[in-house]
């Protein structure tokens, strides 16, 4: 499914999954032409209350101004942003976690849909295995993900 695909993952342990279908699973700041960034929110926020908060947002932010700004944009080949959320019952400011993924996705897929980069936030349920989160994310990274952007997948 991701056969070909490069896909730079920051946090989580979703490079399995996604090196399992196929992608060349690499870390956020490598030099390398990135078809897709993972930026897995849960583990820096982890438990929650405002520093993991802060940790969570600040570091998707810098990993997708990174990646996009030194591979996707300059390089004009577009690319492909996921943000995981936590869960909402991850611990306090966990909805705004989720609030802020999903309003990062939106902007930037309006301030960056000129240069063909598509952002993606996902929300995963109480009930969301991590396998089921791994293929929604590697459905986002493929070819069929194409018609994604600015979108969050709510999934129970």
């Amino acid at each position: 499914m991701l056969a070909g695909q490069v896909v730079a993952l920051t946090g989580g342990g979703l490079g399995d999954a996604l090196a399992g279908l196929g992608a060349r699973v690499v870390a956020a700041d490598a030099e390398a032409a990135i078809d897709t960034l993972v930026c897995d929110l849960r583990p820096p926020f982890g438990a929650g209350g405002m520093p993991g908060l802060r940790a969570a947002l600040d570091g998707a932010w810098e990993a997708a101004h990174a990646v996009a700004t030194r591979a996707m944009i300059p390089e004009e080949r577009g690319g492909k942003i996921c943000l995981v959320a936590p869960r909402a019952d991850a611990g306090p400011h966990a909805g705004a976690a989720r609030d802020a993924a999903e309003n990062l996705a939106r902007v930037l897929s309006i301030e960056w849909s000129r240069f063909g980069v598509r952002p993606v936030a996902v929300t995963p349920g109480p009930g969301t295995e991590e396998d089921a989160l791994a293929t929604i994310v590697a459905y986002l990274a493929s070819p069929a993900g194409d018609y994604f952007s600015g979108c969050v997948l709510a999934l129970a």
